[in-house]
């Protein structure tokens, strides 16, 4: 009998279920993949640039910054002065204080306070029977000592006959002579006196010594004065004077001549003018200042006496230049610069400065620059020489 053999049964055992889930994972993952990388190229076939492109592409793009109105100044070509501050007080130039000459009483008074007078007007009255009276007792006096002279001469004249012909001694003669002189002296003395009273006369009409203004009015009718009694005050505002305190260490920039603008209160901010006439050649009491006199036209009479002032003078000069804020002003090494808006393009252009004013805050250029050259006016982040820049539109 035959006995037959068969194969052994493997000790391995079939695979099961679970082992076959991770492949399958792999696959599906792996044809994700796929779909999208289909789906990006059918992307791009349609013109989406990819984003290594776009990001590129945005880079080239050049910044453009846009100014404001008030970011920029144009250059303009005109005067730069240096000015120094000023305060003080008008003053006339000119006034007087009328006193009598003469005692009397007043008559009449002609003007009041804030009237003008012209020179040689009459202002005031005072009663003249006394200085009447004393011109006629003063030309009866002259007459009398006339009619003596005469006598005198005539008897000269005798004498000097009788003298010839040795009638008289020359001693007789000599004394009449000398009654003579005697007389002339007499006469003139009488002469004098008469003119004294009528000078005295003449006094009695007080006039005003100059034209302007009466600012005082010291007497009535009818009060007594005395010689030296004041009457009126009389201002000339015509001409005025700016007494202005200014420091001692300033005074070395100050010259006869130089210009001043100043106002004054109530005005509406109008503008006067003057000119330095004189400089006090000491320090005030108290004070590092000195007075500063600065002759003012006053010929409409706006301004009054004693009204304060405030201006300043100009102490130089410069003849009409490109002027640039100082504020638009850089520094490149030792140079000045400027930024200048050319062609949409901000350009460093090297200036040549001359004088400086703080006070305006501008500064001369002597060489870089002409009139209506556009400049950055300010400092601005990130703009600088090379950057493109655009106006903004007046809105």
């Amino acid at each position: 009998m035959k006995i037959e053999t068969l194969p052994l049964a493997s000790s391995t055992p079939p695979p099961s279920g679970r082992r076959w889930r991770k492949p399958r994972i792999a696959l599906l993952a792996l044809l994700a993949i796929a779909l999208a990388g289909g789906g990006w190229y059918a992307m791009k076939g349609k013109g989406a640039p990819p984003p290594a492109a776009a990001a590129g592409k945005k880079a080239d793009k050049p910044t453009v910054f846009e100014l404001a109105r008030n970011d920029v100044v144009t250059v303009e070509a005109r005067e730069l002065a240096l000015r120094l501050p000023l305060s003080g007080s008008l003053a006339p130039l000119a006034q007087a204080t009328v006193k009598s000459k003469v005692s009397g009483v007043v008559l009449a008074t002609t003007v009041r306070e804030g009237m003008n007078v012209a020179a040689g007007q009459v202002i005031a009255r005072l009663i003249d029977n006394d200085a009447r009276a004393r011109v006629a007792q003063q030309a009866a006096l002259l007459k009398e000592a006339s009619a003596r002279l005469a006598m005198a001469n005539k008897n000269e004249a005798n004498s000097q006959a009788l003298l010839k012909q040795n009638y008289i001694s020359q001693n007789s003669f000599d004394t009449t002579r000398n009654s003579v002189e005697l007389a002339q002296a007499a006469v003139d003395a009488a002469r004098a006196q008469l003119d004294l009273a009528r000078i005295a006369l003449n006094d009695t009409v007080i006039r005003a010594p100059l034209a302007g203004v009466v600012s005082k009015r010291y007497v009535q009718a009818g009060e007594k004065l005395s010689p030296d009694s004041p009457v009126m005050a009389i201002v000339d505002l015509q001409h005025l004077t700016l007494d202005a305190q200014v420091p001692a260490s300033d005074i070395p920039r100050v010259q006869v001549g130089q210009d001043v603008r100043f106002k004054v209160d109530g005005f509406d901010g109008r503008a006067f003018s003057g000119k330095v006439a004189r400089i006090n050649p000491t320090t005030e009491p108290g004070s590092r200042s000195m007075l500063v006199y600065i002759s003012v036209d006053n010929t409409d009479q706006l301004l009054r006496a004693g009204m304060f002032a405030k201006g300043d003078i100009t102490t130089r000069k410069s003849t009409p230049r490109p002027l640039v804020p100082l504020a638009a002003l850089r520094k490149d090494g030792a140079r000045d610069v400027v930024y200048r808006v050319e062609g949409g393009k901000v350009v460093a252009q090297p200036v040549e400065l001359g004088m400086r004013n703080l006070d305006e805050g501008m500064a001369e250029v002597v060489a870089g620059v002409e009139a209506g050259a556009v400049l950055l006016a300010v400092p601005l982040d990130g703009v600088k020489p090379g950057s493109a820049v655009k106006l903004a539109k007046k809105g």
